[in-house]
C-alpha cells in the first residue's frame, strides 16, 4: 500500500513539473521567439479602408536556459508570420488567413522591431464577412453593423543551427465597422 501511494505521489509530482516547461518544450532549439510588445494598436477599423497595420511590434529571442552560454548559432532568421481571425460575436464567417514573408535576425537575448506590419490586407477586406459589411453596411450572417474579431499572430523562423522556431500566439481584439 505504501508503495502505491509513493508511486502515485511521484507521478503527480512529475506531471506538475512537466507543466512548468510546456512552453520551452514546444519549440525546437535553445531559444524562444516571443512577441514582447505591440504599440498603437487600432481598436476599431472601417471595412472600407485598408490595409491595416501595427505601427510597432517587438519580437524578443529568449534563451531557454537563462544561466547557460549563448552563441551566434542561436540567432533566429525570421521567415514569415501568420495572422488568423476568430469571431468574438455570434458570427462564424471570418476573413481568410494572412501569411506573409518577414525578414530580419534576432540574436539570442536580443530583439527585432518590426514597423508598419500588416495584420489585414486586401485578401481579408475583399472577402466575406468584411466585404459584406463594406458593401451592405451590415454583416449578412448576423445582421449587425459591427463585427468583433480577435486577431491572432504567430511568427516563424529558424536558428542558424537549423532549428525551426515558432512564437506563441499573440492576440488582440478589433471592432470592424462599415
Amino acid at each position: 500500500m505504501k508503495h502505491t501511494v509513493t508511486a502515485l505521489f511521484l507521478v503527480v509530482l512529475a506531471l506538475s513539473f512537466s507543466g512548468c516547461r510546456s512552453r520551452t518544450d514546444k519549440s525546437a532549439g535553445t531559444v524562444i521567439l516571443s512577441v514582447s510588445s505591440f504599440n498603437q494598436l487600432a481598436t476599431s477599423i472601417s471595412a472600407k479602408n485598408g490595409p491595416f497595420i501595427i505601427p510597432t511590434l517587438v519580437l524578443t529571442s529568449v534563451p531557454k536556459d537563462p544561466t547557460g552560454t549563448t552563441s551566434s548559432l542561436q540567432t533566429i532568421e525570421l521567415r514569415s508570420y501568420e495572422v488568423t481571425y476568430t469571431r468574438r460575436d455570434t458570427g462564424t464567417r471570418v476573413p481568410p488567413p494572412l501569411v506573409a514573408g518577414l525578414f530580419g535576425n534576432v540574436s539570442a537575448g536580443g530583439t527585432s522591431t518590426q514597423t508598419n506590419l500588416p495584420f489585414m490586407m486586401s485578401d481579408q477586406i475583399l472577402n466575406p464577412p468584411l466585404l459584406d459589411l463594406a458593401q451592405k453596411g451590415v454583416d449578412s450572417e448576423t445582421g449587425t453593423t459591427i463585427i468583433v474579431l480577435d486577431v491572432h499572430m504567430r511568427f516563424f523562423g529558424r536558428t542558424l543551427a537549423g532549428d525551426d522556431i515558432v512564437s506563441q500566439t499573440a492576440s488582440f481584439t478589433i471592432d470592424v465597422t462599415p
